[in-house]
């Protein structure tokens, strides 16, 4: 076993691409300690680039650890809640990391790039209590724990016409790149005879098809500005976090912090898909079976009407006059593609279906809501 994991610093840090956001006006936020675009023009205007055309997000905040050895496969079985030894060089698999009481301790996606090697991406807040969790409990089988963040830049190609603008690319060679398949990777190359090496995925964050490439941090930029020159006439533009946000939330996607944390059983997250509840031993499966708990909130969906939207942490009640609250907001927004307000939220199980009408607390007004399905958005399949 060995113990690679790099320190983050207290100190705001920067993305390769952080020039390039400079020279294109993007606004910028804190965001697990790094500067990071919120925006570059309007954050409207880049929700609708994606949803029609295509954006470009730079993720080079995101925390990237490699499992490798004979035992990583069996490894990853027993740190995280998903059966990853089966899965096929090439795929990826979205899974949790669990604490032994059974909240989330980070959401994760992992690859799998060979036989005895696997790629663990984790949320930037979570690298450090993610590598360490990984190294702690990998160090029961053969294999190594690498935190790779620092060398392995993030950029990500979102919307209808993403694979159109990526396979028009200049020097970008994937071999199968229009046949891969959702949540497969297959490696690449970029530049003049191959020089770089790149991991492309179809995965994303949004609800749109796309890509994300793992590049070199050094090569990350040149990679930028070629993709940004091959679809720019076709209306692809940079994108901020603010834009990935209501995306995301249209997509129903949960974020860590908002949907999940420490004292969410994936249950009441609507994940119980993805632990291995069947032939698994990994930690944190005995508090999972033993459950949240009876009345424990669960996430649904909710929409109202009107342009007043329900925010994190606005209380949800089951009548207009009630005095207590039945739940609560983790994540709200007017949507931009479906022009009312959208939320998710925890709320008591009793006032969970589909359907039921409940109230938002708006700043002191109340305002009515319907539980809803999720995702609120799903894109026309091709």
């Amino acid at each position: 076993m060995t113990d690679t994991t790099a320190s983050v610093e207290d100190e705001a840090r920067y993305s390769p691409l952080h020039r390039i956001h400079l020279d294109a006006g993007a606004s910028f936020t804190d965001f697990a300690g790094w500067q990071m675009p919120v925006r570059y023009s309007s954050d409207l205007a880049e929700h609708h680039a994606v949803r029609t055309a295509a954006g470009l997000f730079d993720l080079s905040h995101m925390a990237e650890i490699l499992i490798l050895g004979p035992e990583a496969g069996d490894a990853l079985d027993y740190a995280l809640s998903g059966k990853i030894s089966t899965i096929a060089i090439g795929q990826a698999k979205y899974s949790l990391l669990l604490g032994r009481e059974g909240g989330i301790v980070d959401d994760l996606v992992v690859y799998r790039t060979g036989e005895d090697r696997f790629l663990v991406v984790a949320n930037a807040s979570n690298r450090e209590v993610v590598a360490s969790e990984l190294l702690n409990r990998c160090s029961l089988f053969e294999c190594d724990v690498q935190d790779e963040s620092d060398d392995i830049a993030l950029i990500a190609v979102q919307g209808p016409k993403a694979f159109e603008i990526l396979s028009q690319v200049p020097t970008l060679d994937v071999e199968g790149l229009g046949d891969l398949k959702y949540y497969r990777s297959q490696p690449g190359t970029f530049g003049e005879r191959g020089a770089h090496s790149v991991l492309v995925a179809r995965t994303g964050y949004t609800g749109e098809d796309g890509f994300e490439l793992y590049v070199a941090p050094d090569v990350a930029p040149v990679l930028w500005e070629a993709i940004m020159d091959t679809g720019g006439g076709s209306g692809l533009v940079p994108a901020g976090l603010a834009s990935r946000d209501t995306l995301r939330l249209e997509a129903g996607m949960p974020l860590y912090g908002h949907e999940l944390g420490l004292d969410t059983y994936p249950s009441q997250a609507g994940l119980g898909r993805v632990v291995n509840a069947k032939d698994g031993d990994f930690v944190g499966r005995e508090a999972v079976e033993a459950g949240a708990g009876e009345g424990a909130r669960v996430l649904v969906g909710l929409r109202s009407e009107g342009k007043r939207a329900g925010r994190a942490d606005y209380e949800v009640f089951a009548g207009p006059d009630d005095s207590q609250p039945i739940g609560r907001i983790t994540s709200g927004a007017l949507s931009p593609t479906l022009g009312y307000p959208i939320a998710m939220a925890y709320v008591d199980p009793a006032h969970a279906r589909e359907g039921d009408d409940l109230f938002i607390d708006v700043r002191g007004t109340r305002v009515p809501a319907s539980v809803v399905a999720l995702p609120f958005y799903k894109r026309a399949k091709n």
